[in-house]
């Protein structure tokens, strides 16, 4: 049983418009005729992506990792596939002032249990320091592989901030497929349960009801405010142990 619609809560900035249960079935079901046209292109695209050509290249070079240098075969842990993400980094920067989008993103990859069982392998690449990436991964608690490839050139180091997938056969290793921009989104179920909420992810290029919230989903305060102020982290930060707020983010000092 529904209430009788209140056409006064329609006012209200960023809300809906109030409807009886009939109007919104309507209304859904001619959204879900979208959603399954969105659904199905995108079984299209992952088809095309399987049949994209991949690029072989020298699967011995180096990167670092908590037992020194090892071969990037290592990476594949035996297995035929591989996903990497890409982490930016910032030289000399406490936790604090690293990357929040990748702190965001590496957040939701804490755990490859699956992608193993489906035999395929995961690790986080980074251009930082060994040093200072170790004590970053300690203090974000995370217990999947990072590695350093600074110096190195793509497709194992280069641009960061992206994920890639590679394919081994043997020794012979090959890129298959990255990802650009928001393609990072796949792995961050966070903003695909915001993109169902009324008022969304907040960020200010959505279409949206007037009125909807700045984002916060990047950085905030102790107090879980939106900023991008000297004493804000990556969101995810506030979780671990000793996360507390700092006088500056870190980007530009003399480290930096």
């Amino acid at each position: 049983m529904t209430s009788t619609p209140d056409p006064s809560t329609a006012a209200q900035p960023g809300r809906p418009p109030v409807a009886d249960l009939a109007t919104w079935q309507a209304a859904r079901d001619a959204l879900l005729v979208r959603e399954k046209a969105h659904t199905r292109e995108g079984d299209a695209l992952a088809a095309a992506r399987r049949r994209l050509p991949m690029v072989e290249f020298d699967g011995t070079v180096e990167v670092v990792g908590p037992d020194g240098p090892v071969p990037f075969l290592e990476l594949f842990q035996g297995r035929e596939e591989l996903v990497v993400y890409k982490h930016m980094w910032y030289d000399g920067a406490p936790h604090q002032g690293q990357c929040e989008g990748c702190t965001t993103t590496a957040w939701h990859l804490k755990d490859a249990v699956y992608l193993n069982a489906r035999g395929v392998s995961f690790a986080v690449l980074t251009t930082g320091p060994w040093d200072e990436v170790a004590a970053y991964v300690a203090f974000m608690g995370y217990t999947q592989p990072w590695y350093s490839v600074r110096g190195l050139d793509e497709p194992v180091g280069g641009a960061m901030g992206h994920l890639s997938c590679f394919l081994r056969d043997g020794d012979r290793v090959f890129l298959t497929y990255s990802t650009t921009g928001r393609g990072n989104e796949r792995v961050n179920g966070s903003l695909g349960l915001l993109d169902m909420t009324p008022y969304g992810r907040g960020e200010t290029w959505e279409d949206k009801p007037e009125g909807g919230s700045p984002c916060w989903s990047w950085r905030s305060d102790a107090d879980g405010e939106p900023t991008w102020g000297p004493t804000s982290r990556p969101v995810p930060q506030w979780s671990r142990p000793g996360a507390t707020p700092v006088d500056t983010l870190g980007r530009h000092g003399p480290h930096h």
